[in-house]
Formats: C-alpha cells, structure tokens, sequence
C-alpha cells in the first residue's frame, strides 16, 4: 500500500517538472517569435557574412640536430578596404585618409608597402626595377593609354589626374597617394599577390589607428618568418609575395593571392613540404559591425618541419673561419709587394682577395654539414635592403660554394691518380723521372715545366710520392697516357663536372675535354692542353661543393654520394616522420684497394711529411690525423692565384672531407689554415657530444 502511494507521487512530481519545462518553452518560443521577432527579423536581415581566408603557418625549418633556424610569428597586417576607402557615394575623401594612414604608419615607426617603382621626390625618375615592378608598371600603362617609354614624370602626372590628386597636395604627398592607388589598382591587372598596405603592423599603430576611427583599413591575423640564426644566409633563402609567374603556377595549386613563398634557398626547395593549407573562416557582423558569430569553415592546415643536413654549429664555425683566414690572407697579401714585368713595363699584381667559400660533407653519406659563402649578407634585413645587397662589393648574394667556378689546380691529381692506376698506365710502384721539365714535345716547341723548375727536380717518384711532392712531370706523362676521355669518365665519376644532387641552384662547371674545349676558350685542342688537365688546369672548372664531393669520394674509396641536403620531414605537430633520407650512391670507381692506399697515404704525406705543401698547416696538430691536397690555379700573369685546398679526416677512418676555396688566395696552402680551424671545432663538437652521451648513458 505504501509502495503504490509513492510511485503515484514520483509520478505527480515527475509530471509537474515536465510541466513547468513546458511552458517555459512554450513562453520563450512566444517571446522570441511574436514578442521580439520583428526585432530579430530587422537584425538577421542587416546582418552581413563574410568569408575570410586563415592563413596557414608555414613549417619550420631545422637542423640536422633539431635546432630550429626558421619559424613563425604570428602578425597583423594592415590590409586596404576598398568598400570602405572607395564607396560608391564618394561619402570618403579617400586621398585625405591615405596620407592620414601614411604618416600614421611613419609616425609609430612602420613602412608601407610601396610598389610604385618611382623616387619618392622630385625630380621623379624609375628606381631599379624586379621582373614583377616592370610588369605591374607595363600594364598600368596599358590600361591608360600610355606610351610604353612614357617618362617617370608623365606616370605620376597621369595618377594625379586619374585619381582627382588636387593641386593642394605636395609633389612628395600626391606620390604617396598615387602608390597606394596604384597598389591597390594594379593588383587587378595582372595576376601578383595580394596588396598588403602594412605587414606586421605595431600594436600601437593598429590602437591608433581604431581610436581615431580612421577608415578604409582592415586587420588581418598572419604569419612572419623569425630567423633563429644569422648563419647559412645562402642555404635557407627567403619567403616573399608571389610574383605574376608564381601566381599563375601557385594558383593552380590551391595557393590564395595573399600566400608568401619560398624565392631562395631551402625555402623555395622544399616549398611543398614547408607550404601549409589555409582554412577559411566565416563572420557574421550586425549591421554596426559588431561580429556576432563565427565559424570556421575550414580548419587551417599548417606547413610540415624540414630537417636540413646542415649542422648549423659547424655552419657558425665555417663562416667564421672563412672570414678570419680571408682577413688574414688579404692582411699577408697586402704586406706583399707583387709586382710582374709585361712588354717592358712593371706592373702591379692585382693581390686583393674578392671572395671565397668553405663545404664540409659526411664523408659515409655524402651529406653538406656545412657550406659557407664569402662575403654573405643578413637575412632578415634582405628584403628592406635588397638593392644595396645586390649591388655591394664582391657580390655577397653570389653562392660561391655552389656557383662560383674554379680550376682545381693539383687537387686534380688524386683522379689523375687514380684513372691511371686503375687503367694500368702505372701500378704502386711505377717512377717516373722528374727533371724539372717535361721534354716530351720539345721539339715542337712546347715544354711545359714543374712547379720545383729553377731549384733542382724530384727525382723518381712512384704515385705515392708524387702526390706528395705534387710533381708536374709524374702527372703529365700519366695525363698524356691516358688521355683526355679517360681523364674526362673519372673526373665525372668522381663528382667533377657533373651535378651533386643538392636542391639548390648549382653549376655544373666543366671537365676539360675535346668536345667542349673551343666553345669554352675559342681555341682547338691540342696534346697540351691534355697535359694542362691533368694537373687540374686547362679550361676545367670545378665548384667548392663537387670538391668536397669529389674529396669524400676518394677517402671513401671511389664511392659517391648524392649531396642532397634534406635529412627528413616530420608533420606540423612533429608526431610522424613523412620522409627519411637515406644515403644515395650514384656513382662509383671501382678499383683494387692497393691503389686507393697509395693515393691516401700520398695525401696523408702533403700533410704529415715535411715534404708535403701541407706540412707546415697541420704541423703539431693532434685532433685527428688528416690527409690533404693543396692546388694553385694560375688566373693569369696580373692576378694572383687562386688558392684551393682539399682534405679528410680522420686518415685511417674518414669522417668528414672538407673544400676550401679562396680568391686570389695565392696558394692552396693559404687555404688549409681555415680547413684546419674547421676540423678543430668539428672533433671538439663531436668530442664534447661523446661526452654529453657518456654522461647521460650514466644517468639512465
């Protein structure tokens, strides 16, 4: 009886909740669509939604160990909007509000974006101009009527009546005003990114700019690259808005006009790991512009980690030394009075150093750990200075470890010794006599000379010792033997003359040979200049990089590897690996191991006999033993020579082999005292590793 009376008043109690949540729907829903609803109506009505694009942050870029080189920062860029700036009513004196943004953007410290490639006061004349400057230009004068070789002068008198400048402006103000019309025209013209008035605008600028409730700007939510280093300026490259060509290429693959890109280096390589995909969000706005809802349409995407093969320690120390010994070269040279006597006359050598460059690789995987340029440039100031970069002494934008092109001078005669040890020219025991002088063709008048000519000769060498002594008249009679086709297929086989792999911009530079030489010096071949490459001069240019290439070769025993410089990939999140590298061979010589000790112990010799050019640089040197080559490219009787200088280490167990070049350096040798400062902070890297792994295996 009990039981029945309380489930009946669980019921009731249960009946009066529904009851309650019923009519306070019932008087909400009433509320809401006969009480309020006219309201409501009026509001949805006035609303306005709008789609904006969320731009993807691009992925970092790091080094081989995971230090981060490149990132993001998140900005606000100032863009132009036109609803408002340009209305249909002319309510706005839209030319007054620009020169109100200009100053405001100058006054907290900002730049605007100007693409008017005019000067900015009178008398106005072009600036230098980029491929996408004359192409915005040419199609402004297109569009007006105007003469293709219209001056400077006539385009701004042309904007100044197109877009109603009035006579109370200034020459300079009326400039500014046409830039900013201009920009915000001429993206309508021809395909280019984006316009965007201000990038990563001051807070303090974007405050100004809502407190005084000026019109006609918008602020949109972005990304900046942050350099972590101020090393490695030619192997990361930099970002930039898309130019037309970009634009019609990008577009296609989903890129929005507002997307800056890879233009240089790394970032253009591996442009699409590094690219993000852009979401898209969606805002409703009350007619006052308040934003009453938003939602993302899209979720953005951001761009995957690339893990260079660079160590960027060892990058720092590259640069460094590379500077210093050039200093220190051009410091010697100077101190040098070098004079040359030509048709009857003394004349002054020509001495200063212009520039250089420094490669280290992994000798087992053939990866750059390190490749300096010099001089190089900043960065992060780029951009705002580009023109003066671009014009600066000795071209610091020039990749020289990639693109500069250099005769290899005796750094060639390991492949000469090589080629002819394997194609049985000679074996490890063959001499040849070296009398200062290779007689050969000395009746036909041509008799060229050794390096030791004028105080005495080398004697008999075998191969070993004739790297050792670097003996011109060993090599030429090997040269001669073997002939310019066969000296051609190792040098290719080897690296030289041929590309490496890396995903940047390389020249490939050339191996003397008979089929090329006339197009390259204008001349026929003959048996001398078969001679001349086999000590590595001739018309054989090399880059630094396919030096160090070629070095690590031969330490590794004719096996080559590709010099790509991407180590792996991870997603944004780091989560998952999407691509490992692993080490590529492509190319090899093959030969009996007898032959490559002779030519490694001959090297060990340059560096470690007192006979060896390289003696004096590694003399007292106790970090790891070290197998060398130095080479002396003749650039002609008023220039002083180019230096050129090879090695590995350790001898009896290749880690690393570096290429060291320097302009007008004046001897090889010069060269090895910045290859030395470079191997000491390797093994001092990799010794203060060791210990940091020996302590941790400790810990654990």
């Amino acid at each position: 009886m009990n039981n029945n009376i309380i489930k009946k008043s669980r019921l009731i109690s249960l009946a009066a909740v529904l009851l309650i949540l019923l009519v306070v729907y019932f008087v909400s829903l009433y509320k809401l669509q006969i009480v309020e609803g006219k309201k409501y109506y009026e509001e949805s009505k006035n609303s306005v939604i709008t789609t904006e694009t969320v731009i993807a942050a691009r992925g970092n870029i790091l080094d081989r160990y995971g230090r981060v080189l490149i990132t993001n920062t998140p900005c606000h860029n100032l863009v132009i909007n036109t609803g408002e700036l340009f209305p249909s009513d002319n309510s706005v004196d839209s030319n007054a509000v620009i020169l109100q943004l200009v100053n405001m953007v100058h006054e907290y410290g900002n730049e605007y974006t100007d693409w008017l490639p005019i000067s900015e006061s009178p008398p106005f004349e072009y600036k230098d101009m980029s491929a996408t400057d004359e192409a915005r230009l040419d199609a402004y004068k297109t569009a007006r009527g105007l003469d293709a070789n219209a001056s400077a002068v006539e385009v701004l008198s042309d904007m100044r009546n197109r877009y109603e400048i009035d006579s109370n402006y200034s020459a300079e103000e009326a400039r500014i005003i046409a830039a900013v019309r201009y920009a915000v025209n001429v993206r309508y013209l021809i395909n280019t990114s984006d316009y965007i008035f201000v990038e990563n605008a001051d807070m303090n600028l974007i405050t100004a700019i809502k407190e005084n409730n000026v019109v006609g700007v918008a602020i949109k939510d972005s990304f900046v690259r942050e350099y972590q280093t101020e090393y490695a300026a030619h192997i990361l490259g930099y970002t930039n808005w898309m130019n037309e060509a970009q634009y019609e290429k990008y577009s296609e693959l989903g890129y929005t006009g507002d997307t800056k890109v890879g233009q240089e280096g790394a970032e253009r390589a591996f442009e699409d790991y590094l690219h993000g995909v852009n979401g898209t969000v969606q805002y409703t706005s009350a007619e006052d512009g308040t934003v009453i809802s938003t939602e993302y349409t899209k979720e953005p995407v951001p761009g995957n980690n690339v893990y260079l093969t660079i160590d960027i320690q060892l990058q720092e120390a590259a640069e460094r030394a590379l500077k210093n010994g050039i200093a220190s070269i051009s410091a010697e040279l100077a101190n040098t009075d070098q004079v040359v006597y030509i048709d009857g006359e003394w004349v002054d050598k020509k001495t200063e150093v212009t520039g250089g460059a420094a490669v280290v690789v992994d000798v087992k995987t053939g990866e750059p750990l390190a490749i300096a340029s010099y001089p190089t440039y900043d960065l992060t100031a780029l951009l705002d200075n580009y023109t003066q970069i671009a014009n600066a002494e000795n071209s610091p934008l020039y990749n020289r470890a990639l693109q500069g092109e250099y005769a290899p001078g005796s750094t060639f005669k390991p492949c000469t010794s090589i080629a002819g040890l394997t194609e049985s020219i000679i074996n490890t025991e063959t001499r040849l006599a070296c009398g200062g002088i290779y007689t050969k063709y000395e009746e036909y008048g041509y008799a060229p000379r050794c390096w030791i000519y004028g105080s005495g000769s080398h004697g008999p060498d075998n191969v070993t010792e004739a790297l050792r002594d670097s003996c011109n008249c060993f090599f030429y009679e090997v040269g001669r033997q073997l002939g310019i086709d066969r000296m051609e297929k190792y040098a290719h086989l080897l690296g030289l003359g041929v590309e490496t792999g890396i995903e940047l911009p390389e020249n490939t530079g050339n191996m003397s040979n008979s089929a090329t030489h006339y197009d390259w010096v204008g001349e026929d071949w003959t048996i001398g200049d078969t001679l001349q490459a086999a000590i590595g001069q001739s018309d054989s240019m090399f880059t630094p990089l396919q030096l160090a290439e070629y070095c690590a070769a031969v330490a590794n025993n004719g096996q080559r590897h590709s010099a790509s410089i991407l180590k792996y990939v991870r997603s944004y999140d780091y989560s998952e690996k999407l691509y490992e590298r692993e080490a590529e061979v492509i190319s090899e010589v093959k030969s009996e191991q007898y032959n490559w000790d002779a030519i490694h112990y001959g090297m060990y010799m340059v560096a470690n006999n007192w006979a060896g050019s390289g003696y004096h640089v590694f003399e007292g040197y106790t970090a790891s033993s070290v197998a060398c080559k130095t080479g002396t490219a003749q650039k002609g009787q008023t220039v002083s020579n180019d230096g050129i200088f090879i090695c590995y280490a350790p001898y009896d167990d290749p880690e690393i082999a570096i290429a060291v070049v320097v302009e007008r350096g004046g001897a090889g040798a010069n060269c090895g005292r910045i290859a030395r400062e470079i191997l000491e902070v390797y093994f001092g890297l990799k010794s203060a590793s060791d210990i940091t792994e020996t302590e941790g295996s400790l810990l654990r």
